[in-house]
Order: C-alpha cells, then sequence, then structure tokens
C-alpha cells in the first residue's frame, strides 16, 4: 500500500494540488475508503519522519558528513570554500527533536484546522483527504525551519513536552490493543459458533495462555534482573504492584455480571493487556538512574559502549538500539498502522478514541477505465474524528522522539544525555492509568445498566 501510494502521488501531484485525494484519480490502487486511505498517507508522513530520524540518530552519521568536502564546519574542507553546515545540529539527538518538533507542529496545526469537521462536504474536507503534495511541502519547510531554532532551552523544554504527549500516547496504546483484542476475540468466537469448529477457541485459548506464560515469565526475569536483596525498593513495588493489579482485572473479566453485560469480554483482552503493562514496567525500570537496578542487558550482549560521567552515574550518549527501544518501535509501528485502518465495534473504546463504529458501508466502485476507485464514504458523517485522528499522530510523534532517545534528558553544555526518575513515573502512572481505563471499559455497563453506552 505505501508503494501504491507513493506511485500515485507521483503521477498525480498536479491533481493533488487541485484538491482530489491521489487515490481518487489512480488506478493502481486497491479499492477501498477514503477515510482509510487519507489515514495511511498521513501515517505514512509519520512513518517517514521516523525513518529519518532512525537515520539521523545512527552512530557515525556526524563522522561520515564530515567527510563531504565543503559541508560541515570543522569537517573536510574545500580550497577557497568555507564550511557552514553545523553537522552537530543535524544529526544525534539534536535532529530527533527538531525532527519531532517539526512533526508535531505539522499534525498539532492540522489538529486544529479540522475541530468539528462533521462530514466531507465542509470545505475543510479537502485538506484533510487531498492536495497531498501541498502538505508535503508544508512538511518540509517547517522541517527545515525547525533545524534553525537555537540551541538555548530548547531541547530542555521540549524534552519535557516530549514526556508529557508520550504519556498520553501510552494510554492510546492501550486502547487500541484493547479494541484490537476485543475485535480478534469478536471474529474468532463467532467464527467458532458459526461452523463449529473447535480449532477458533483453540487458538484463542492458546494465545490467551501464552501470553500469560510471558506476563508471568517477564515478572520472574524483572526479580531476577532489576531488583537486588538490599536495593531496588522502587522496582520491587512496581512489580507486584502491577501484577496485582494485572490479576484483579482479569478476575474482573470473567465475573458472571461483567460476561452478561459484554458477552465479548474475556481472558484473551486481559492477558494481553498484562503483557503490555509488564513491557511498560520494564520499559520504566530500563530508565532508572540508578545503574545497580538498571543492568543493561542487552548493551552487555551487544557490545554497546556506554560513557558515563566521572562520578555521575546517571549519564548516558544516545543507544537507540537497546532492547526497549526495539519494542518501543514495533509496538509503535502496530499502533499506528492498526489505528489507520481500524473499523471497531466496542462502543466504549469508540467513544475513547472519537469514532463510530464501523463507518460506512460504501464499497469502491470501478471506473469506465476498469480500474477501482476509492471512493467517499463520508459525505454524511465522518466515520472518526479529523481532529483527534491527527492529535493520536501530534503525540505519537512526541513518543517516537521520546523513544528514540530513550527518553534521556539532554544536557546542551556537556552534549550528554541524562536518565532521571521522571521518566520512571511518567511510565509508571501511564500503565496505571491504562489499566484503570481497561477497568471502567468492563465495569461502566454494570454500574450504569440504564445508561445506553452504544
Amino acid at each position: 500500500m505505501g508503494a501504491c501510494l507513493a506511485a500515485c502521488s507521483l503521477a498525480s501531484c498536479a491533481s493533488c494540488l487541485c484538491g482530489s485525494a491521489p487515490c481518487l484519480l489512480c488506478g493502481c490502487c486497491p479499492s477501498s475508503k477514503n477515510s482509510t486511505i487519507t489515514r495511511l498517507v498521513f501515517s505514512c508522513f509519520l512513518l517517514l519522519g521516523t525513518f529519518v530520524s532512525v537515520i539521523m540518530i545512527l552512530p557515525g552519521m556526524e563522522t561520515q558528513l564530515r567527510k563531504i568536502p565543503g559541508f560541515c564546519q570543522g569537517g573536510t574542507s574545500i580550497p577557497g570554500l568555507e564550511n557552514h553546515m553545523n553537522c552537530d545540529v543535524i544529526v544525534g539527538y539534536k535532529s530527533v527533536y527538531r525532527l519531532g518538533f517539526a512533526m508535531t507542529c505539522f499534525f498539532f496545526l492540522f489538529s486544529v484546522i479540522m475541530v468539528c469537521v462533521r462530514s466531507s462536504r465542509d470545505p475543510r474536507a479537502v485538506l484533510q483527504n487531498g492536495v497531498w503534495f501541498l502538505k508535503f511541502l508544508v512538511l518540509l519547510a517547517i522541517t527545515v525551519g525547525a533545524f534553525y531554532i537555537p540551541d538555548g532551552t530548547f531541547h530542555t523544554v521540549w524534552f519535557y513536552i516530549g514526556m508529557v504527549g508520550s504519556f498520553l500516547f501510552i494510554i492510546i496504546q492501550l486502547i487500541l490493543l484493547i479494541d484490537f483484542a476485543h475485535s480478534w476475540n469478536k471474529v474468532w468466537v463467532e467464527k467458532a459458533e458459526s461452523s463449529d469448529n473447535k480449532c477458533w477457541f483453540a487458538g484463542l485459548l492458546s494465545f490467551t495462555i501464552t501470553y500469560y506464560a510471558l506476563t508471568i515469565t517477564a515478572v520472574v526475569l524483572f526479580f531476577i534482573y532489576y531488583t537486588k536483596p538490599d536495593d531496588c525498593t522502587e522496582h520491587k513495588v512496581f512489580i507486584s504492584l502491577n501484577l496485582i493489579l494485572c490479576v484483579i482485572v482479569s478476575i474482573v473479566a470473567i465475573l458472571p455480571k461483567i460476561q452478561e453485560a459484554q458477552p465479548h469480554s474475556g481472558l484473551l483482552q486481559s492477558s494481553l493487556i498484562s503483557l503490555y503493562t509488564m513491557y511498560v514496567t520494564w520499559s520504566a525500570m530500563t530508565n532508572n538512574p540508578n545503574r545497580n537496578c538498571n543492568p543493561s542487558l542487552l548493551s552487555l550482549v551487544s557490545n554497546v559502549n556506554v560513557t558515563e560521567t566521572p562520578g555521575d552515574e546517571t549519564s548516558k550518549h544516545v543507544q537507540w538500539w537497546d532492547a526497549q527501544g526495539i519494542v518501543s518501535l514495533v509496538i509503535f509501528l502496530f499502533c499506528t498502522l492498526y489505528a489507520s485502518i481500524r473499523s471497531s465495534s466496542n462502543a466504549q473504546v469508540n467513544k475513547l478514541m472519537q469514532t463510530e463504529g464501523g463507518g460506512s458501508d460504501v464499497e469502491g466502485v470501478v471506473g469506465e477505465d476498469g480500474f477501482s476507485r476509492a471512493v467517499d464514504n463520508e459525505e454524511d458523517g465522518v466515520t472518526y474524528s479529523y481532529s483527534f485522528f491527527h492529535f493520536h499522530l501530534c503525540l505519537a510523534s512526541l513518543y517516537i522522539m521520546m523513544t528514540l532517545t530513550n527518553w534521556y534528558q539532554p544536557d546542551t553544555s556537556t552534549q550528554a544525555m541524562y536518565s532521571l526518575m521522571p521518566a520512571v513515573w511518567v511510565k509508571m502512572s501511564s500503565s496505571w492509568l491504562g489499566l484503570g481505563i481497561y477497568l471502567w471499559t468492563l465495569i461502566a455497563p454494570v454500574l450504569f445498566p440504564d445508561r445506553d453506552f452504544s
């Protein structure tokens, strides 16, 4: 789909500038809904920024740029020419912060513009579903401008903004996982009941057992590697408390009254949420500045050098490819793509995500040339909140910025990064709030039986 969209955009730049979405005019795309195509293209913008950020933070990138004659200040020079480019800004954590700033501003701008768009008949819907080439130029212009921001306090301020945005995005990730598990459970149960094929039930049981087994394994490994008999009290509390909370939500999910109010609720959702909670717990513990409680296991295996300031155990150079960063990136990619194509029947989750259940059933049409066309399925009403979708991508931009810099606080005076406890508490708080949201989706219909949650 990504290659298809790229080919379509290149082939129809003129059409983009006139306001039509590329895939409405390009026959190479499969039959699809216009709302889905739009979300996929915006997600591609975000993924493109993520890809560029990964390249810019790769080790040795600055060294390679300095080898280009006449490019970097202090690098290889050409007689008669002066090197003006400060390569320290366009690579490393500084480049990630500036790219994150550009993407955040871009999506926040569209979030404000698209407030209260009710249908595709709204004039602003043209900006949402079309003019892709122009929007790409806007993003490019904001990105170029971001690299001219003076250092000063920019990185420190943006670090705290990134923590807040990432906190909210972690919550959204959990909501999307709840939605995914709910849809998965509903589809497989319906197939099992309609076909009398017990393999579907066996599959659900297998995945549920696997997720719980991984959760228990994670808890054991956490106590082995991230706690000490006479130290790491915070970690012991984090692991124990989240394990207890996971047991509670698992029990609640299968209570008779909960099952009566929500027949598709079950242990599959709880097992996936429990595993995700343990991931967030692990992610939080990897940001603990106490090196005795944070062994950096992958660094030992991969021989990644960690530079520490003498007398200070919190200083590190940015290494985005540690285990926590890689897992975070994978979950981020899944949730971003899933948010672009999701069509949920879970009323509670739809309310939280500001979407409608299922949307229109309009199918793609075939043009006179025999090619399939994407169709406008939002003439009578949007299938998702344009504004909230862009706000979600805005938060995703901040989350990927923090992930690639390992949630370390920058120090422009020493060019080092510091792991601090606030990042730990932000992640742990998000795990508790996420479990609370999941618990609410279970008990709300029971507590308020007279309220229409559909």
